[in-house]
């Protein structure tokens, strides 16, 4: 994403394996206990409920905006359909009619299990916020999920959630260039459903491509997003991002280090993103203040991307 304004077991991934562990958060935050009951003889995967870094600018956007993603997202068997959902939802204090918009959140099915991946900001002002929830979800005999842009807005008690825009799954195209095929294929690039979704259909340009697989010659990179789930515009502005068209990608962790944790050594995320700009992004922003850069503009830090690294190509 281009600067904003404002303040601060086997898993199995649509179109391809994704190696993870059932039970875990795999996530900035902290898993808590089993996300949702399940029943004596389901064959779905154990999963835990998402929680917040304790060093987010601000863990109870997040939260709130996770809770309803799973409150969609999961249920037992028997509580499928509008109706269920909409009363689990309303049992957050949250609206109900946010059902209406959950799309690929809500497939046809009498039992699903959700994991959050990652909830990361879109964008973080002093009375909105978006929230981009990445997530695997399974159903009995399918396995999926995709990003959801969860729109916010401050209120008492809690933030309040006014929109969701789920990504779609982007259709795979039947050949791909040989970069796109090595990004999926690499040990060291992890990606949620709907970023792998994303080069799969060969909407990611080649630039991206190519700077992500030099960077995972030097670390461990796990992605939160390249295009689908993420605002169309800098949140904020009337500015485009980079993102939709394919021309970005936002790194959520590195060499196993959660960015958004202060426990992460500053030096590794200046180095990334050094790395970054070294491999041709023009817009690099993070949670680290670094000098230098070929255009004053090259670097930058703000709120919004305390949790993440933001890599953008121009063209």
């Amino acid at each position: 994403m281009s600067r904003p304004l404002g303040r601060r077991g086997l898993l199995l991934s649509t179109g391809g394996l994704f190696a993870g562990a059932a039970g875990c958060s795999g996530t900035s935050g902290t898993a808590s206990g089993p996300s949702g009951p399940a029943s004596p003889h389901t064959s779905l995967p154990a999963t835990t409920a998402w929680r917040p870094n304790r060093d987010d600018v601000d863990p109870d956007v997040k939260l709130r905006a996770v809770q309803v993603v799973e409150a969609i997202g999961a249920w037992p068997a028997g509580q499928g359909g509008a109706a269920a959902a909409k009363r689990r939802v309303a049992a957050l204090g949250a609206a109900p009619s946010l059902v209406d918009a959950a799309g690929p959140m809500r497939p046809a099915a009498d039992e699903a299990a959700l994991q959050v991946i990652v909830a990361q900001y879109g964008g973080i002002l002093t009375g909105t916020a978006s929230v981009m929830v990445a997530y695997r979800q399974w159903t009995p005999g399918r396995a999926g999920g995709t990003t959801v842009d969860v729109r916010l807005r401050r209120a008492r008690p809690r933030w309040e959630v006014t929109a969701l825009y789920p990504g779609p799954l982007r259709a795979a195209v039947p050949r791909l260039p040989a970069e796109a095929r090595r990004v999926l294929d690499h040990a060291r690039i992890g990606l949620p459903p709907a970023a792998r979704a994303d080069v799969r259909s060969g909407h990611i340009r080649p630039a991206v491509l190519g700077a992500l697989l030099d960077l995972a010659g030097t670390y461990r990179i796990d992605v939160t997003v390249f295009s689908s789930g993420h605002p169309l515009y800098v949140f904020g502005t009337d500015r485009r991002s980079d993102h939709p068209p394919g021309r970005a990608f936002d790194v959520w962790r590195i060499d196993g280090h959660p960015v958004v944790d202060r426990a992460t050594p500053r030096r590794l995320v200046e180095s990334f993103m050094r790395d970054a700009a070294a491999a041709g992004s023009y817009n690099v922003g993070g949670p680290v203040r670094v000098s230098g850069g070929a255009t004053p503009n090259q670097f930058f830090t703000d709120d919004t991307h305390h949790d993440h690294v933001h890599v953008g190509f121009a063209g």
